[in-house]
């Protein structure tokens, strides 16, 4: 099912949007609505309808007083994402959601209800500079980074999404956050951060999610994974790393020049030593090019050494773009690469597929439009 919202389009500047009021922290929330000649409670009645309430619409925040509604609306609540277009699939479980930026920038995020949980997959950046060409992305290339609030409002969306009924059929609860969207979440550092910290903080100083179930993902950006886990974050990293050999990566993961497998999984070991978290491994399988068992077998060895314990293989079902040369590996070949990873020691499953039918590939919504 897709519904197309009505939308106008113009020629932007490509820019980072005006100071919306979920790229502030509490003190300086309070700072903001004293600058505008408000009493500083109001910072927290504010932050208990966007965060607590869901509600972005200053006009909608009767608690307060109608003559600073508009005022507060213009300096705090700028426009941010508007939805172009919502695909659903799954029997309506799955909602693939294309937005657009105050320039025009075009990004997605995906909804996704389970029986146990609901998690939203979301972008950190427009477009992705990492170029890995397997990837609808990386083949776009970077637009821009996103804001701290373009980030955390694609979470409260969810969350009013899941609280309406509006994916499912009936009312539920958004419960996990992954960054595994369009761009590479550690190439915007500090604004995810940011967010992971306002998605995660208690009410009314953010949504109130546990950090345990929001998952950051990187290419391999080693010094990035190392001062994540000095942030002292209870959040999962993920790593994407495709291949266990140099050789390979180098070509599937370009930044692999700059930071080869060795020295991202000592990163990673190291996150996994100061977070006690188990990290995990994704790693897309494409037909004839990383799925071969020998490479299942390096991949085992080297997770065992490097982690131990501390590690799952997320193994991933490569979803196509039209006329990409890549496909996915045939369900035997899936299977056995699976079990030899598995008879190294090291957990290994298969992610679920979802949205295959409407552009589930990150970033393929959005090159169509």
């Amino acid at each position: 099912m897709t519904v197309d919202l009505p939308l106008v389009f113009t020629a932007p500047k490509r820019g980072m949007p005006p100071r919306h009021f979920a790229d502030l922290t509490r003190e300086e929330r309070r700072e903001a609505v004293v600058e505008l000649g408000i009493k500083p409670f109001r910072a927290d009645q504010i932050a208990r309808h966007y965060y607590g309430r869901l509600e972005a619409d200053a006009a909608a925040m009767t608690d307060l007083p109608a003559g600073i509604r508009a005022q507060v609306a213009g300096a705090l609540f700028p426009a941010l994402l508007t939805p172009v277009r919502h695909l659903a699939c799954d029997a309506g479980e799955t909602r693939k959601t294309l937005w657009k930026a105050h320039d025009g920038t075009l990004l997605e995020s995906v909804l996704m209800r389970y029986a146990d949980r609901a998690t939203v997959c979301i972008s950190s950046q427009a477009g992705c500079g990492m170029a890995c060409p397997f990837c609808a992305t990386g083949q776009a290339g970077l637009t821009r980074n996103l804001s701290t609030a373009e980030i955390v409002d694609q979470v409260r969306a969810a969350a009013a999404a899941m609280r309406d009924g509006e994916v499912g059929g009936e009312p539920g609860r958004l419960s996990n956050v992954v960054f595994m969207g369009m761009g590479e979440p550690l190439a915007n550092y500090k604004r995810v951060v940011a967010a992971v910290r306002r998605i995660t903080d208690p009410a009314p100083d953010g949504l109130g999610l546990s950090q345990r179930s929001v998952t950051v993902s990187t290419v391999g950006l080693a010094p990035a994974i190392r001062k994540l886990a000095d942030e002292k974050l209870n959040v999962t990293l993920a790593v994407s790393l495709h291949t266990p050999d140099d050789e390979l990566r180098d070509t599937l993961v370009p930044v692999n020049n700059r930071w080869p497998v060795a020295e991202v999984l000592q990163a990673a070991r190291y996150y996994a030593d100061t977070s006690g978290r188990r990290v995990s491994i994704e790693y897309a399988l494409i037909r004839d090019i990383n799925d071969q068992g020998w490479r299942a077998d390096m991949l085992g060895k080297k997770l065992r050494k490097a982690l131990g314990h501390l590690v799952h293989v997320n193994v991933i079902p490569l979803n196509p773009t039209p006329g990409s040369k890549w496909d996915a590996s045939p369900k035997a070949v899936e299977a056995e690469f699976v079990r030899r990873v598995q008879e190294q020691g090291v957990p290994c499953t298969v992610r679920d597929t979802r949205g295959q039918e409407i552009a589930a590939a990150c970033g393929q919504l959005a090159a169509e439009n």
